[in-house]
């Protein structure tokens, strides 16, 4: 027994051990010794700005906290954790701020392992007492987003002048990897200082490569590239943060910001819609050649775009109502008008990728892992589901009927030219939208047209940002416009998109409340999968759950980067799997005469 003991130890002893990196199944690709990323160009020049369009405005500068409107762009550029993302690989961590990653076979633990260059800003050093502060602080003060994987560490301990331990309560293999990518900020500065009241008046230091030099609220976010910063010279960061400067504009709408683009105001505009791509792309900085077009494949899921249905609601309650809604939604003519038929539909979460649900009835290890909720389950879950197709004629005859027979089955009939339910109350609710997004807007004044052939005239709210973000963080709205973006390597973030919890809990981004254990339980399965199989199985059945749950009506799938850029931006001939990181990521730009 001795021996078997003592084999065992040593068994374990030998896989934990510090690495340069961690990936959540299998081996990291590359090597210790790698001298770049596989898509960066480490000869690339430095210098050259970047300038870049936003709709809408922003309040607020802390991206770590629920409270205000921050540029979503600034988790990625103004802050470093202790690892960095592979982009072509699935998810696989490399050491940034720490130099190794240390865990066991079952990863109920992990260490990081500080490197003793890594400094913030200010040219002080990254202690590991800011890293634990930095964990605390965000999982029990920060953004909802944080609180999770916090709830998950049973101990947090300084083991080492430099390196820190993380103990875990519960089996999730992807802790390891979710702490790794932590934001870590400098516990001095907050001290005295209401973390999560703080917004414009403190601009957070951090280690990045890039530092808030100026903005004015609501108008725009200049980004410098730090000469001092402390990476330089790290392989992870060759051939990344060449530009000398990202700066981010805030216009009214997307009308005003392509127009200050055509004028030159910007130097890159991200095109979203196929049919403006191919009409109104043809001024004259195009014509001289001064701005150029590149289109930008990759390979990660559709993740879902559309129009949310919120079931807090009793108006969308009932999963009958919620698919008539569906089948009112006219995408064919939509489409077509919108696009010229060109942007191909969302047909799930996962779609456009492995992890996509196959047509059909479940099969084998997917049909395993729903048949315990079979009762639970809504319509083509087991059996089979697609979304409904129109015929493309303005008037969808068919599908605006069926339409109408799932809301007679839910007990909504109409009235003199009202839909009504048995006790004579109108079907009412209101779609909320933010300001600027015009495109949105049009689509939804042709869905509106659809509905009121079924007796519903929904009332259409367009507020700023501002408001928006309150009324959605505390769920107040019926429908309204919803994206997730969703990756080849789905983990805890889906807690924060599908569970259960988020149905109470405001600031998730669960915004339709979905409430299934299904949900639940297969987010689970995904994040304690050993093998691929179970992974993709699991994930291709949580994709069923919330496709046929008719959460949201899916609109276009956007799996092509459409860029246009002053020719002096350039992106390397390397496109990593997730290739539209590049398209909305400038760490790999250029800039070069």
């Amino acid at each position: 027994m001795i021996a078997v003991f003592l084999a065992a130890l040593v068994a374990c002893q030998a896989q934990a051990e510090p690495r340069h990196g961690i990936a959540m199944y299998g081996d990291p690709a590359l090597p210790p010794d790698f001298v770049s990323l596989p898509y960066a160009n480490p000869d690339a020049p430095t210098g050259g700005r970047i300038v870049t369009g936003e709709v809408g405005g922003f309040d607020s500068l802390n991206p770590y906290i629920r409270k205000g409107s921050v540029p979503w762009q600034l988790p990625y550029l103004a802050v470093e954790s202790l690892m960095g993302r592979n982009w072509d690989e699935p998810f696989t961590l490399y050491g940034l701020l720490a130099e190794s990653v240390e865990t066991d076979d079952d990863r109920t633990w992990v260490e990081f392992t500080l490197r003793e260059e890594a400094r913030f800003s200010d040219g002080s050093p990254v202690t590991v007492e800011d890293v634990l502060w930095s964990y605390e602080t965000l999982g029990t003060e920060g953004h909802p987003r944080y609180l999770g994987a916090w709830q998950k560490v049973e101990t947090a301990e300084a083991v080492g002048p430099r390196t820190v331990r993380f103990t875990f309560n519960t089996e999730d293999r992807e802790l390891p990897l979710i702490l790794g990518l932590r934001p870590i900020l400098k516990k001095a500065q907050w001290e005295g200082v209401d973390f999560a009241e703080s917004g414009l008046d403190i601009i957070p230091i951090t280690t990045a490569p890039y530092v808030i030099d100026d903005f004015q609220p609501g108008r725009f976010v200049s980004l410098k590239r730090d000469p001092d910063y402390w990476g330089n010279d790290l392989p992870f960061m060759q051939g990344q943060a060449n530009l000398d400067e990202i700066r981010l504009e805030f216009y009214a709408d997307g009308t005003a910001q392509f127009e200050a683009f055509k004028a030159g105001e910007l130097n890159s505009n991200r095109e979203f819609n196929a049919a403006t791509w191919d009409s109104q792309y043809d001024f004259p900085a195009i014509d001289r050649g001064d701005v150029v077009k590149s289109v930008i494949a990759h390979q990660r899921p559709s993740g879902i775009t559309g129009f949310v249905m919120n079931t807090r609601k009793d108006i969308f309650a009932d999963w009958r109502v919620r698919d008539a809604m569906l089948h009112a939604f006219n995408f064919e003519f939509i489409n077509q008008t919108q696009t010229g038929g060109e942007q191909p539909r969302i047909t799930s979460y996962f779609s456009n990728s492995v992890l996509g649900m196959r047509d059909g009835p479940a099969e084998g290890r997917v049909r395993e892992y729903l048949e315990p909720f079979a009762d639970e389950l809504l319509p083509g879950a087991l059996d089979g589901y697609a979304l409904p197709v129109g015929d493309g004629t303005v008037r969808n005859r068919a599908n605006v009927a069926k339409a109408a027979a799932l809301l007679e089955d839910a007990g909504w009939t109409v009235q003199d030219g009202v839909l009504r339910n048995a006790d004579g109350a109108a079907f009412e609710f209101e779609i909320l939208l933010q300001q600027g997004s015009s495109e949105n807007q049009s689509i939804i004044d042709i869905y509106v047209e659809s509905l009121k052939r079924l007796g519903i005239a929904p009332e259409v709210t367009v507020i700023d940002s501002a408001q928006y973000k309150e009324r959605t963080t505390t769920y107040d709205f019926d429908m309204t416009y919803y994206r997730v973006g969703l990756s080849l390597s789905p983990g805890n973030e889906q807690n924060l998109y599908w569970n259960s919890a988020g149905v109470t809990e405001p600031g998730s981004r669960n915004l339709a409340g979905i409430d299934s254990a299904a949900a639940d339980a297969l987010i689970g399965e995904i994040l304690n999968s050993r093998s691929n199989e179970d992974f993709v199985s699991a994930t291709r059945a949580l994709d069923r759950v919330l496709t046929t749950g008719r959460y949201v009506i899916p609109i276009y799938q956007f799996n092509i980067s459409r860029i246009a850029h002053a020719k002096e931006l350039k992106f390397p001939e390397t496109i990593p799997i997730y290739g539209d990181w590049i398209g909305w990521q400038p760490n790999v730009w250029w800039w070069q005469d």
